[in-house]
Order: structure tokens, then C-alpha cells, then sequence
């Protein structure tokens, strides 16, 4: 039998139920379920930053910010080859964190090749077990990871707010979020979604956040709104039926 702490931990994070082929219920449900994802009149990043100051808090007597904005981040779901198993099925944070990675460097296809995307993947998620990190890592923890394995500075900001994201977001930055999964109410998410998330914001329009989402192969531009997003934005607490009373943070990366 296992320990109480391991099992717990092994359905705490990114985990989904498993279906045939491999595949989670929710990427079995037809694409005429899915809204389709309007078209943006926004404005592109077309480098990543690099050493840009961080942007400080909207001044109301600066220009406004855009209406629409997105930067075109790399996609991959977590489980590249659609196969839900260990270690996939927990590996959000670390496909988060690619994805921005990927971002930095210059990558401009917009969805990275199952191949290349599994092979990267494993190679942080072996790094990371090597070097005693869990299967679900705070954000705190996963600046870490990024800071000795990639080289970049993390940082990590505590005024989470739909202002504040944009701001980042329009000086270039990416913004990973580490969030309570089940109150994103994402129509593929099994079995009510995991506890424990993480994804990637790129962008936003008049009404919602854009986002890269790993947790299904759908992700690439999924939109959830302001108010949904916002509200299920918290940071590990160790335990899966506190996740709501973690602490609301977020991070972006500075090489």
C-alpha cells in the first residue's frame, strides 16, 4: 500500500482520467463542442524581451493599453504524443515553462513537433527528479528550476490583477499562473479538472484572457475571462483540498 502523502500526491496535480488510447475524456469530445477562437486585431510581439525593464504599474496619465493584444508563444499540451500516462499527466508546470523557454529563444513555429516537445519535456522532468523536486512544484520552485536550467531570472509578483497582466504581457513578457484547476470550468478537463495547474497567459482581448493551456491539445489560444481566470489563480500549498487558499502569485522571465 502506499503512503497517505504519496497517494495524495498523486492525484493533487495536473493528473486526468484516463481513457482509451490513452487520451482523457475530454480529447475525445467532438471539435463542435469547442467555441471557435475569434480572430485578434492585435498588436505582435515580434522579439522576445531580453534585458527591458520590468514595467511598472499603469500610470493613468500614460497612454492607454491596447484593447487587444497577444504574443505569439509556442505551443505543446503536456502530453505531446497523447499518451496521459505517468509522467504527463503531472507534467503542466514543466510544459509551462517550455513554452516560455521556447518563447525566448526564438522559436517562431507555432506549435513545437510532438517529437521535439516530448524530448524536451522528458529531458527538464529527469532534471528535476534528479535534483529532488516533486511532481507539483510551486511557482517559486519552478523559477528555480528555470534559473538553474535554463539561466533565466525569474520573477515572481504578488499583485495579481487584470491591469497588471497586461502590463507584462504587452512589455513582452509571458505570464505563467499557477491556478486551482477544477474553477476553470475548461469543458475538456475530466473528471472536474486536476486540483493543481498551471498555464501560460500570451494575451487578452475585451473580454478574456488568451492563453496557452497544456492541459489539452486544444490550448493553443484557449480563452477563459477575466473574472474566471483571475479568481482560480493560486500557488501550491502542499495539500489538494486547500489549493483555493494558496497565495496568488505569478511569474515571468527575464534572460
Amino acid at each position: 500500500m502506499l503512503p497517505i502523502a504519496l497517494l495524495l500526491t498523486l492525484l493533487a496535480g495536473c493528473s486526468r482520467v484516463q481513457q482509451s488510447g490513452n487520451l482523457p475524456r475530454w480529447e475525445q469530445l467532438s471539435s463542435e463542442s469547442e467555441s471557435s477562437a475569434s480572430s485578434l486585431a492585435s498588436v505582435g510581439i515580434q522579439n522576445p524581451p531580453s534585458s527591458i525593464a520590468l514595467p511598472r504599474p499603469q500610470d493613468s496619465s500614460k497612454s492607454p493599453l491596447p484593447s487587444t493584444f497577444e504574443i505569439e508563444v509556442p505551443f505543446t499540451p503536456q502530453a505531446p504524443h497523447a499518451n496521459w500516462d505517468d509522467p504527463y499527466q503531472e507534467a503542466c508546470e514543466e510544459a509551462s515553462l517550455l513554452m516560455v523557454h521556447w518563447y525566448l529563444q526564438g522559436e517562431k513555429r507555432a506549435v513545437v513537433p510532438p517529437d521535439d516537445a516530448d524530448r524536451d519535456l522528458l529531458a527538464l522532468i529527469r532534471w528535476e527528479t534528479n535534483n529532488g523536486y516533486g511532481q507539483d512544484v510551486t511557482i517559486t520552485q519552478l523559477g528555480e528550476v528555470a534559473e538553474q536550467y535554463y539561466g533565466y531570472t525569474p520573477v515572481i509578483e504578488e499583485t495579481v490583477t487584470v491591469e497588471r497582466i497586461k502590463e507584462l504581457l504587452v512589455a513582452g513578457y509571458p505570464v505563467i499562473v499557477p491556478i486551482a484547476g477544477r474553477d476553470l470550468g475548461n469543458p475538456y478537463f475530466s473528471g472536474g479538472g486536476p486540483w493543481y495547474h498551471m498555464l501560460v497567459i500570451v494575451g487578452y482581448d475585451r473580454n478574456e484572457f488568451i492563453t496557452n493551456e497544456p492541459g489539452t491539445r486544444r490550448g493553443e489560444g484557449y480563452k477563459y475571462s477575466y473574472d474566471v481566470l483571475i479568481a482560480a489563480i493560486h500557488d501550491w500549498t502542499g495539500v489538494k483540498e486547500e489549493i483555493r487558499t494558496g497565495a496568488k502569485r505569478m511569474m515571468i522571465l527575464k534572460r
